[in-house]
């Protein structure tokens, strides 16, 4: 009996735990103004320099590598275009100029003549040559003196102007008419032959001795390749024609800078 009414006090005590425990204050703490915004940090502005880039020229366009083709194939590569004729003057094309050399006294005349002689000449003063031998192979003549050659330019400056030197300037018409760059550019040949070539393209002309004609038509592909010009329908029909003719000859040209 006694055990039974321990448990039931106990039990009434428990129940009214919670309520105790509800009804007792509770102290609060006060409330904490809000801290006031920390001041931001000082921000230290540091110039930077401008790099200053130096001024740097264009490089030059690098020069194109020579290439040696089969004939009909570099006869190909030629561009076709009509001759233009309009304002040609021979005095368009400066020539001849100092030559290669500037201080050894000789023009580019006497600078071809003394490097195709067959026999050297004897070199004077202000460059006078005396002596010396040339082959001619347009007409296949050996030559003495050298007063009785004319050094041709291979593409006549006439020929040139119609087939793209009309759009040049002064200063590379003078290149071509004086370019010692390429060995078929300019040749020593007899004044006659020279003169009946005049401007002739070899539709129109070509070298009187038959041994000459591979070469002269390799070395007319190779001077127009050289210097990009153009040929027209007519010589360019001729030369494919005479390409047939020189099976296995090659063309080696180097652009001209």
């Amino acid at each position: 009996m006694i055990k039974n009414l321990t448990r039931a006090a106990t039990a009434a005590a428990l129940t009214l735990l919670p309520l105790a425990l509800t009804t007792t204050p509770v102290a609060h703490a006060a409330p904490t103004a809000p801290a006031a915004p920390a001041a931001p940090a000082a921000v230290t502005t540091t110039a930077v320099a401008t790099p200053v880039t130096a001024s740097v020229p264009p490089a030059a366009p690098a020069a194109r590598a020579a290439e040696t083709l089969p004939l009909v194939v570099a006869v190909s590569r030629l561009s076709v275009a009509l001759e233009n004729r309009q304002g040609y003057q021979r005095d368009s094309f400066k020539h001849w100029n100092t030559g290669l050399d500037a201080n050894d006294g000789c023009n580019t005349r006497a600078e071809v003549l003394i490097a195709e002689a067959v026999d050297a000449p004897a070199v004077g003063a202000r460059c006078a040559l005396t002596g010396g031998s040339w082959w001619s192979y347009y007409d296949d003549q050996v030559v003495t003196p050298a007063g009785a050659l004319d050094i041709d330019h291979m593409v006549p400056l006439a020929e040139a102007w119609d087939s793209g030197a009309y759009t040049w300037n002064a200063a590379r018409r003078e290149a071509y008419a004086n370019d010692q760059g390429a060995p078929a550019s300019l040749v020593a040949v007899t004044a006659r032959s020279n003169r009946q070539k005049a401007d002739q393209d070899p539709a129109e002309w070509l070298p009187p001795s038959p041994d000459a004609l591979c070469r002269y038509v390799t070395e007319w592909t190779a001077t127009k390749l050289r210097w990009d010009l153009a040929v027209d329908e007519s010589e360019q029909d001729r030369l494919y024609a005479l390409a047939v003719g020189c099976a296995g000859d090659e063309v080696t040209y180097e652009p001209a800078p």
